[in-house]
């Protein structure tokens, strides 16, 4: 029997202890249902602040700025609201929900940034509250100016967003955007806001790729400085540059399973090891005649630099026209540096439960696991990630049977024991409880410590960003997961929960300012 193929989700301390809680994760699961999901307010501090370490080592000032997509939680939004100090912590909206969430949960108007296609309602509010418009276009600049001029409201800080990045000397290959303007057209961008210097003020300027390519991200940055360094020539008082997000977070344990599981991924695709994927889904890649075809489309989930230290690398990157680091750049000229985390400041933030319904086997002998969730309430897969779940039993199991004990602090399945049932080399494919065929929460064989039961839980770690309700829906009238947030006293006391829209600062946290 071939060895079991495992991806252990990376458990840090706080999100460790909260799978190491078997008591008190199902009746939570029996009182409010199946899926799910649980968010930890305290841990976005924490990263925060590990972003701010940056800024620190860099001397830089500006704002770590919560990319509120990620999520749709009050309860986080809530705690980033009480994170501080208030002048280096704020939230990043793309919608007109999203600024009232914003406003709701505390945060003041100068702590907000407003990005993402506008219409004229959301840019009203914007307006109105005097909120920083990352201004997309020549015309969103301009209808953002006459909404001020027609209402009387005060000046509006505005960051015009930048892309189609060029850098001397060696081509930087960039990925095209549909948002921004490119940087070639900043001169004309310029020419506007001067003429409509009496309704905005350019603060700065911004851009966000949708990349991981430190090179890209440091030409991008560079061509930034660039057009600031016009704007002062021109008179205008550019202040910051927001280089957006795309930090990235290391999801497993252990780089070396993902190293192995993509091998191995590869060869039962070129038919040289039994299949790891039901009807032989390839995540983009294909054999044909012995050649391996396509391109592995999913989420790098071993990416050792990510998050803050991904910053630091970017900072110490040198600007590709101006021949210096990029850190020391900003600092000369005194430039505030805004960043835009939205998956780096939910890492390790939450989890999704899932109770396990149905353990079935096909004719052809593939052991299937039903779940009362469905591939829209985790949406992993959807997203690229691959990742195992960690099983909480219902009841204690015998240990040494095939991996670490479940809820361990270990993700379940990250030993290479072998054993029997599913923790042994056989596998379970992970179906959701929709009547269609292609509602796979995973199309991969998925190796746990145990073989699952009806009542077991799986839970999904590190879903906050973007898989917890990024494409939750009532798809077939099936609920979608209810939201609680769980927090406890220091690192030992008990745990405590509430719903995510109850959960309010003063329960868990005075003011970090």
């Amino acid at each position: 029997m071939s060895e079991p193929l495992y991806l252990a989700p990376r458990l840090e301390p706080r999100l460790a202890s909260l799978l190491d809680s078997p008591a008190f994760l199902h009746p939570l699961v029996t009182a409010l249902g199946s899926p799910l999901n649980l968010v930890l307010p305290d841990q976005i501090a924490d990263n925060v602040r590990a972003f701010r370490a940056v800024y620190a080592r860099h001397r830089l000032g500006g704002r770590v700025l919560y990319a509120h997509k990620a999520n749709r939680s009050s309860a986080l939004l809530r705690r980033l609201a009480a994170t501080g100090p208030a002048a280096a912590v704020g939230v990043d909206v793309a919608s007109l929900g999203e600024l009232q969430h914003a406003l709701g949960a505390g945060l003041t108007p100068d702590r907000i940034v407003a990005t993402g296609p506008k219409d004229p309602d959301y840019l009203w509010l914007a307006a109105r509250t005097g909120v920083t418009v990352a201004v997309d276009s020549p015309a969103e600049l301009t209808s953002l100016a006459r909404l001020v001029e027609r209402f009387g409201l005060p000046r509006v800080p505005v960051l015009p967003r930048l892309s189609d990045f060029a850098a001397p000397g060696t081509r930087v290959l960039t990925r095209r955007s549909r948002f921004g303007t490119p940087a070639a057209d900043a001169g004309p961008l310029l020419d506007l806001v001067e003429k409509h210097g009496d309704s905005v003020d350019l603060t700065g300027v911004s851009y966000h790729l949708d990349t991981m390519g430190l090179a890209e991200k440091a030409a991008a940055l560079d061509g930034c400085l660039r057009v600031l360094d016009e704007a002062r020539r021109r008179g205008l008082r550019p202040r910051c540059v927001d280089v957006g997000g795309g930090f990235g977070v290391d999801y497993l344990a252990d780089g070396a399973q993902w190293e192995r599981y993509t091998t191995e991924l590869t060869r039962a695709l070129l038919g040289r090891r039994p299949p790891l994927t039901w009807e032989g889904h390839g995540y983009g890649l294909r054999g044909e005649n012995g050649t391996l075809r396509g391109t592995l489309s999913v989420y790098p989930a071993h990416r050792p630099v990510a998050g803050p230290r991904y910053l630091d690398e970017l900072l110490a990157q040198t600007a590709p026209s101006l021949g210096r680091p990029l850190a020391t750049l900003l600092l000369e000229n005194l430039y505030d540096l805004h960043t835009e985390p939205g998956r780096a400041l939910t890492d390790q933030c939450g989890l999704t439960l899932a109770r396990v319904l149905e353990v079935r086997v096909t004719a052809a002998g593939e052991r299937l696991v039903r779940l009362a969730a469905n591939a829209r309430d985790i949406g992993l897969e959807d997203h690229g990630l691959l990742l195992d779940p960690v099983l909480v039993p219902a009841a204690p199991r015998p240990e040494g049977n095939g991996g670490p004990p479940a809820g361990s602090g270990v993700a379940a399945g990250s030993g290479d024991a072998a054993g029997s049932g599913a923790g042994a080399g056989g596998g379970v494919y992970l179906l959701g409880n929709l009547c269609l065929e292609s509602d796979l929460i995973t199309r991969r064989l998925v190796h746990l410590a145990h073989e699952p039961r009806p009542g077991d839980l799986l839970a999904f770690a590190n879903t906050a960003g973007y898989f917890m309700d990024f494409t939750a829906d009532h798809a077939l009238h099936q609920p979608i997961a209810r939201k609680v947030a769980v927090h406890r006293e220091g690192d030992t006391g008990p745990w405590s929960w509430c719903l995510d829209e109850q959960y309010w600062p003063h329960l868990t946290a005075g003011d970090d300012a």
